[in-house]
């Protein structure tokens, strides 16, 4: 039944398909010994061992000494046992080997039949163990179908496959069955149908991975990002900073001409981008992230994390952007609360009792990229007592 060329075969399984071969023999072992119990009835104890060493397969059944037998299948009389062994004693284990000749053609196919179960299972396994390990990671796939909205991927390099959800796809953007294209492994999870490869391209998280491919100072450390707020398909906000004073954070994702966010916004089918250079200052923070719009002042109240901005009345509409979408990145970006007001809509006696009422801290700004610092807050309060 068991051959050299079997054992040869293993061998070449374990090479060819990166299979252990121990875990095959294992399998395999517990196979044969399901086909033969359902040959001669699962009330057989019997199991059945493989050594490669020597290229045998020996099949043994078991059964309990006892002084009278009630149950031939897995009991021995002390009398029939001591016929084996002399020394055997009641409650001992006989074990005797089978012939392996008795083994027919339905039990080696039922054997066959679960051996490929078990190997298919471990492939899977050793191919969710190596996909585990790029969770959090960028990967290229190839679009293999699209079944209602749901885009499956094949993974390269395994047979692997992962599921892009209508949620976790860019809005707008079309897929064809052969396309390759990034996505971002949102999450491995077990389902009744085995092992899901859950992977987005409408994280946060991939927008990250895309920066981090394309721009070398963010992929070894020179450029942090230090957060992303993202409307997928229309626009992303990216803080980034460094503390290397020989390296400008925006203009290195920026690149030569443009070509490095150029090839970003491509990746993201065209959706825009804001780098935005953070800053401890949450006044600067706040109103640099409220590009492209200009500030003319920002007032804090720590204790709610809010905000309030001014903004020149011809700037009120792009400071808010459509439907609101740029301050809502911009809170999300900097985790404030944000109100937008235009210039006109405060007077400079309004003002003043605001910030008295609700203990606001005003810092007026000429333009985003120049702020007065926490240290002047007490003279502007001076000065506005004063008045």
């Amino acid at each position: 039944m068991i051959n050299k060329d079997f054992f040869q075969a293993l061998e070449d399984l374990e090479a060819e398909k990166k299979i252990d071969k121990e875990k095959f023999i294992e399998a395999l072992e517990i196979a044969l010994t399901s086909a033969y119990k359902k040959m001669y009835g699962e009330a057989k104890s019997a199991t059945v061992k493989i050594n490669p060493d020597r290229n045998t397969i020996r099949i043994y059944s078991y059964k309990t000494v006892v002084d009278e037998v009630t149950d031939p299948d897995k009991e021995i009389s002390l009398q029939e046992a001591q016929l084996i062994k002399k020394s055997y004693k009641v409650g001992d284990i006989v074990a005797e080997e089978e012939s392996t000749k008795e083994f027919g053609r339905i039990a080696a196919q039922t054997a066959k039949q679960v051996v490929m179960q078990r190997l298919k299972e471990i492939e899977r396994g050793i191919a969710v163990s190596e996909i585990s390990e790029k969770e959090d990671e960028l990967l290229t796939t190839i679009v293999k179908r699209i079944d209602n909205g749901t885009v499956y991927v094949q993974i390269s390099g395994s047979h692997v496959e992962g599921i892009m959800l209508p949620s976790d796809q860019i809005p707008n953007e079309k897929y064809e069955v052969g396309q390759r294209i990034k996505v971002y492994v949102k999450k491995i999870k077990d389902s009744f149908r085995g092992p899901q490869i859950q992977v987005t391209r409408s994280n946060i998280g991939f927008v990250r991975k895309i920066f981090e491919l394309e721009v070398p100072e963010i992929a070894n450390g020179d450029v942090k990002i230090k957060n992303i707020a993202r409307d997928p398909g229309n626009r992303a906000k990216v803080a980034v900073y460094t503390d290397k004073p020989n390296i400008d954070p925006v203009g290195a994702c920026v690149g030569n001409h443009g070509i490095r966010i150029n090839t970003i916004v491509s990746e993201l089918n065209g959706e825009k981008v804001d780098l935005i250079l953070y800053s401890d200052d949450p006044l600067e923070y706040i109103a640099r992230a409220l590009s492209p719009a200009k500030v003319l002042s920002v007032e804090t109240n720590e204790s709610l994390m809010a905000s309030r901005v001014i903004v020149p009345d011809d700037k009120l509409s792009l400071a808010i952007g459509k439907n609101g979408q740029n301050v809502r990145l911009a809170a999300r970006l900097t985790g404030w609360k944000i109100e937008v007001k235009p210039e006109s809509a405060l007077s400079s006696t309004s003002q003043s009792n605001e910030v008295k009422d609700v203990e606001y801290e005003l810092v007026e700004l000429d333009d985003t990229d120049s702020f007065q610092s926490f240290d002047d807050l007490e003279e502007i309060s001076g000065d506005e007592n004063e008045e």
